[in-house]
């Protein structure tokens, strides 16, 4: 394995390899915003279950099952986007590793770069839809309901029966 040692080899080889890196950047940015999720989602799943082991309220005690199981749902979820992240960043520190090598050396690993950057960026894209799944988990557990409009008194008597009438009634 013949090392090249050569100035402008090495400048251009340098360039080469940190391009990567910016998407280095991303994962971790990515990796600290999922692992403050996973945080509160913890955080949460802990003050549910210590309120459900002090309730005895049955119907507070199925709404906290409910709630237990989506987070445990998110949790996994949020895990997974991390292990998606972790993996993505190895491969594209192996992408790195493959093309300052193939052009500082005789290695010829272009294809093993090519291969560890498309699986990197895949598993990237992978992270990015699990955590939109978990954020829409997260959403649709929230219950608004004073914000809703109060329902009136006569929307719950019965209507009137009335005839259908035809929608194209013939002469």
């Amino acid at each position: 394995m013949n090392l090249a040692f050569d100035s402008s080899t090495i400048t251009h080889s340098i360039q080469l390899s940190v391009a990567p890196v910016f998407l280095l950047t991303a994962v971790a940015g990515m990796i600290g915003a999922v692992a403050g999720r996973l945080a509160r989602i913890i955080d949460r799943a802990r003050v549910v279950e210590n309120s459900a082991r002090h309730s005895d309220d049955a119907d507070f005690l199925q709404r906290a099952r409910l709630e237990l199981g989506y987070l445990r749902t998110r949790g996994r979820m949020a895990n997974g986007c991390i292990g998606l992240l972790t993996l993505c960043g190895f491969l594209i520190g192996v992408t790195i590793i493959l093309l300052f090598l193939g052009e500082t050396t005789d290695f010829r690993g272009h294809t093993w770069a090519l291969g560890s950057f498309l699986s990197g960026v895949l598993s990237f894209l992978l992270a990015l839809v699990l955590f939109f799944v978990e954020t829409v988990m997260a959403t649709r557990i929230l219950n608004f309901h004073m914000l809703r409009p109060p329902v009136p008194a006569s929307a719950f008597s019965p209507a009137p029966a009335t005839a259908p009438t035809p929608v194209n009634p013939q002469p």
